[in-house]
């Protein structure tokens, strides 16, 4: 790849994961929102800790694996079916279902804007992991990078959550982010090289908490 290409490729990454981009996920916490109210996530710490678990056994980790098996797939009109289809399946709760079918719907809406035939071969509504796949490949972009940048993403979004639920503060924050740099990374390596074989995630109270969450009456999240 040139380097012009190279930094188009990058300048779109960005974009698409930026905060500012509008698939809505500043309005999700993914059963934060239920760990903080249950007393699981109650400080900085805790909330490092859930962030990581999340990205290393957990949904986060099926998501990584879906979007490199859906970066390899983009060319397959079929075998996109088959992933968003296993995606979609693999959603554990009523909201995760919600909010990984939302965040995608949108993210392909917004993508729409840098035209490619990719949406053409993808289903109507899409699991988001898949949506960003697929569409990062068809444009050129390395499938670890998409990884990378996707794992930063709900990094920042869940320490963001973590603020606004009063757990941790700004700077707090930060440091979270940038001691999770070194999970992101090795994730990212790991989830490049993976198969659907690799799928499975070991954080039951993170499952039990985003079921909670459907029933919790006082919420700032939608899940």
């Amino acid at each position: 790849m040139s380097d012009n290409n190279y930094l188009q490729a990058l300048l779109r990454l960005m974009a698409w994961l930026s905060p500012a981009f509008p698939v809505g996920s500043f309005a999700y916490s993914g059963g934060l929102e239920r760990a903080v109210h249950d007393g699981l996530v109650s400080d900085a710490a805790s909330l490092g800790a859930w962030i990581a678990a999340m990205i290393d056994h957990g949904a986060v980790w099926n998501d990584a694996v879906l979007l490199s098996e859906s970066h390899r797939s983009q060319a397959d009109a079929s075998s996109l079916a088959a992933v968003a289809e296993l995606a979609e399946a693999l959603a554990g709760s009523r909201e995760r279902h919600q909010e990984t079918m939302l965040l995608g719907d949108a993210f392909l809406s917004a993508a729409r804007a840098w035209p490619d035939a990719v949406f053409e071969r993808l289903p109507r509504h899409v699991a988001y992991p898949v949506a960003v796949g697929a569409v990062a490949a068809a444009h050129g972009i390395a499938v670890e990078q998409a990884i990378a940048a996707f794992l930063h993403a709900y990094v920042s979004q869940a320490v963001s959550s973590g603020i606004r639920l009063s757990v941790a503060g700004q700077t707090d924050g930060v440091g979270i982010l940038a001691a999770r740099e070194g999970d992101i990374a090795a994730v990212a390596r790991r989830a490049a090289a993976s198969t659907l074989d690799d799928l499975g995630s070991a954080t039951v109270q993170g499952d039990i908490m985003s079921l909670r969450h459907e029933t919790q009456s006082t919420r700032l999240f939608r899940s």
